[in-house]
């Protein structure tokens, strides 16, 4: 990516990726923010441990391990903690004279990026966070995120409607098909079942990205098969149930389900906060009676729920994995406050303002601990505003480190 630069002493970037469990995109062109960021720097790749090149635990690899406290076990390597030691290991042996490198971390990778703040500050020149700021209490923070990301969620599912108020009664429509149908869903491609509950986690990649309510909307579209012969039964299409299956990602990208909740827990457990806080608000996200009572049907979002290791067919064997995961409780911690008070390490933020995934006001509250860090506080952008105008973004968060943008 840096043609002309080849033989030219840049600075290292490293970019830390979404998830938790996502390898990197391979890039196939040279645009958005890594176009930006090759103008400046030596980009790095790392594709986080269990994803992508980098020893992948997939459902396939993961069967090799004969018991679930066995890949439990394993698993607990995995988190925020060890991807600075791997970063660490790369950087002192890849940087001239093992020197301080630049990170960008968006989304999970952000709070990777706090963690490397708090654990490893030595080994940072500067750090740019896109919609990534942790929660940073002690214990398991996830039912303080869930309450609050439960209200930005019926927020945009709102707004969808709004946008698209033909899908209201198609919907419906298609949550009353479903709980008729004998097991209360239909068959997935895969194998495994689309029930109300499924479907309802389509708002995790349709409602919150830049992109996301056009994409949803078209799925609907082409929701039902037509009708070719007089009298056929009326049925889903396969386009449907195979979009719904790809939204979802968590078949290619188990350690996203298995892990999601462990990263918000330091010394205590999780006992599946998502289901707990749905329970709170359950009369509003109640599929079936929500299609019978002629009212919009709520879709949730970034959450994993236990009867997802039932309904999908990959990740049916980690269900007894994911129980023990959810109550362990011996999580080390990720963040130290008292270092983070303490920062020195240059800190520039984009805070996304709906972000559905990472809560506006928990990111403030975070904030406010790291000494030192500036913020680019905007509604321009949805969690994506990364991947949607990366050049911008970058251009901004590196301005405000450098002097060209101004600090308030």
């Amino acid at each position: 990516m840096n043609v002309g630069k080849e033989e030219q002493t840049l600075p290292y970037l490293l970019y830390l990726q979404g998830g938790p469990g996502f390898e990197c995109r391979s890039p196939t062109e040279s645009s958005g923010w890594i176009q930006k960021v090759c103008e400046q720097f030596r980009l790095i790749l790392m594709d986080q441990r269990g994803t992508g090149l980098s020893t992948p635990l997939s459902v396939s690899s993961m069967s090799q391990f004969k018991s679930a406290d066995d890949l439990v076990d394993f698993l607990k390597y995995f988190r925020a903690d060890s991807i600075v030691n791997d970063a660490e290991f790369i950087r002192v042996r890849l940087v001239p004279n093992a020197g301080p490198w630049t990170i960008l971390g968006q989304s999970y990778g952000g709070f990777c990026a706090v963690t490397y703040l708090s654990l490893a500050p030595e080994g940072l020149k500067q750090a740019l966070l896109t919609g990534g700021i942790p929660p940073i209490g002690h214990g398991c923070t996830a039912d303080s995120v869930y309450r609050a990301c439960f209200e930005q969620i019926i927020h945009q599912n709102e707004k969808y409607y709004k946008r698209y108020p033909q899908d209201i009664k198609i919907v419906q429509e298609l949550v009353n098909y479903l709980a008729e149908q004998e097991g209360g869903g239909v068959t997935l491609p895969s194998g495994g079942i689309l029930t109300p509950r499924g479907l309802q986690t389509l708002g995790l990649s349709g409602l919150g990205s830049g992109a996301g309510f056009e994409s949803m909307h078209y799925m609907f579209e082409r929701l039902w098969d037509p009708t070719l012969v007089p009298g056929a039964p009326k049925r889903i299409s396969y386009y449907f149930l195979n979009a719904f299956e790809s939204s979802l990602s968590v078949a290619t990208n188990p350690l996203y389900a298995l892990l999601h909740e462990s990263i918000y827990c330091q010394g205590s457990a999780s006992k599946w906060s998502a289901s707990r806080v749905r329970h709170e608000v359950e009369d509003k996200f109640d599929a079936i009676k929500a299609a019978k009572e002629g009212v919009p049907v709520l879709f949730t979002g970034e959450m994993i729920f236990p009867w997802i290791f039932d309904e999908i067919h990959a990740l049916k064997p980690f269900k007894e994995v994911a129980h023990i995961l959810s109550e362990k409780k011996d999580w080390p911690p990720l963040y130290d406050v008292q270092v983070l008070n303490n920062n020195k390490v240059p800190v520039a933020a984009a805070v996304y303002y709906e972000d559905m995934y990472v809560n506006f006001k928990l990111s403030m509250e975070t904030a406010s601990q790291i000494a030192g860090i500036r913020l680019w506080i905007t509604n321009e952008f949805m969690h994506s505003g990364l991947r949607d105008d990366g050049g911008k973004v970058l251009d901004h968060l590196l301005g405000m480190l450098n002097g060209k943008k101004p600090l308030f």
